[in-house]
């Protein structure tokens, strides 16, 4: 396939050129962090993977892709030129991988000195665990996150494939390549970013960890608010069987509640008596179940309860809230997140339907000084596709 790139430069990494190899989950959503405020993201996709009936991805927007087969000498020799021409790259793969092909940090430094390298993976570039197999589950679980997720007398809950995967392993390696691109425009060198999934996840535990160290959080979960053991602090069930989450820790927002839900003879002094807990939790979540989500929320939404409603993906993208901020955007007649965080004076560009794999191959050889000729000798020798 073959295009050209007619998205204009936007956002305040424009005139930033990231190139992406090709992967699953965290990277990819790195490289459309990066995409959407305005950077040139060049995904190096797998020619094998070109084929009919592929489709653009959200994950893919605002990106470019260039489908090669990279155990061909000539494709790497494209690959070359790339990262020549490229101010960061990212990967996702299991450590050794690049080096394999060629591509380590070390053979990229000694041609590229001012590319920034960033790895994501789930244990880390070393370490004991670095070579293993592994997923969300288990990089939240090593981290100590998961043992934090339960209710009192259960198993720890499993978080959404979101906390370790996006969170503490895409965001974190937005971060770390942005911090390393600030660096080198001072010093003219590139460095490697390991970002690790369970670090990231560590890092973020950092709240959970100044409180324990306080005594202000209790690993026991029925005496600790978080853990879903108090009555203001909790999931509740309607009376339509949807739900509703109350989060009132600060005790004015708890003395708001009690009001607003009729409580009037219980006092809210006693708001961290772990002892009143079980008995007023199965009052709240009696008194909750008497009417619907609906009339909850016109009681309890907007106000200083710490009051939301437990949505659905389609009822949350039509919430008037989300609606106001624009929260989510429609491509294509398909709907997906609106990029974030929000810059007042350079905004991230508008999303744009995702590259469909080899779909910008001719346009980037071309950039990098492939003539017409050269390009089809590489198609010819299913170097690229």
């Amino acid at each position: 396939m073959s295009s050209t790139h007619t998205t204009p430069p936007a956002g305040p990494l424009a005139g930033l050129r990231v190139v992406e190899f090709a992967g699953i989950g965290p990277g990819p959503f790195a490289g459309m962090m990066l995409a959407d405020m305005g950077a040139d993201v060049v995904v190096v996709d797998r020619a094998a993977d070109v084929r009919p009936g592929n489709k653009a991805m959200a994950l893919q927007r605002g990106k470019r892709s260039l489908a090669l087969d990279l155990k061909h000498p000539d494709a790497l020799a494209a690959v070359w030129r790339l990262l020549e021409s490229a101010d960061a790259l990212i990967e996702g793969f299991r450590p050794g991988v690049l080096e394999r092909l060629g591509l380590g940090p070390d053979a990229v430094a000694a041609r590229c000195p001012r590319l920034v390298y960033g790895r994501v993976t789930g244990w880390g570039q070393d370490g004991p665990l670095a070579q293993a197999a592994g997923h969300d589950i288990n990089y939240v679980a090593l981290s100590g996150a998961l043992s934090i997720s339960r209710r009192p007398g259960e198993r720890p809950v499993v978080p959404p494939t979101l906390l370790g995967d996006m969170a503490g392993g895409g965001m974190f390696l937005v971060f770390g390549v942005v911090c390393a691109l600030l660096e080198a425009q001072r010093s003219g060198r590139g460095q490697v970013v390991d970002a690790a999934m369970i670090d990231g996840v560590n890092a973020m535990a950092a709240l959970v960890h100044q409180m324990r160290a306080i005594g202000y959080w209790r690993d026991d979960p029925a005496t600790n608010f978080f853990l879903n053991a108090s009555p203001f602090y909790e999931v509740f069930e309607c009376a339509d069987g949807e739900h509703v989450t109350l989060g009132a820790i600060e005790p004015p927002f708890y003395a708001e509640l009690l009001r607003r839900l009729g409580l009037d003879d219980v006092d809210p002094a006693r708001q961290y008596r772990t002892e009143d807990w079980p008995a007023l939790k199965a009052r709240v979540a009696a008194r909750l179940r008497e009417k619907t989500r609906a009339h909850w929320c016109a009681l309890l939404e907007g106000s200083d309860a710490c009051f939301a409603p437990v949505l659905g993906l389609d009822e949350a993208a039509a919430h008037p809230h989300n609606l106001a901020r624009g929260s989510m955007v429609e491509v294509d007649g398909r709907r997906q997140p609106a990029p974030a965080p929000r810059l007042s004076r350079t905004p991230a560009r508008a999303p744009s339907r995702g590259a469909v794999i080899g779909e910008h191959t001719d346009a980037v050889l071309a950039e990098l000084g492939f003539d017409a000729a050269a390009i089809a000798v590489l198609r010819q020798t299913k170097a690229c596709a």
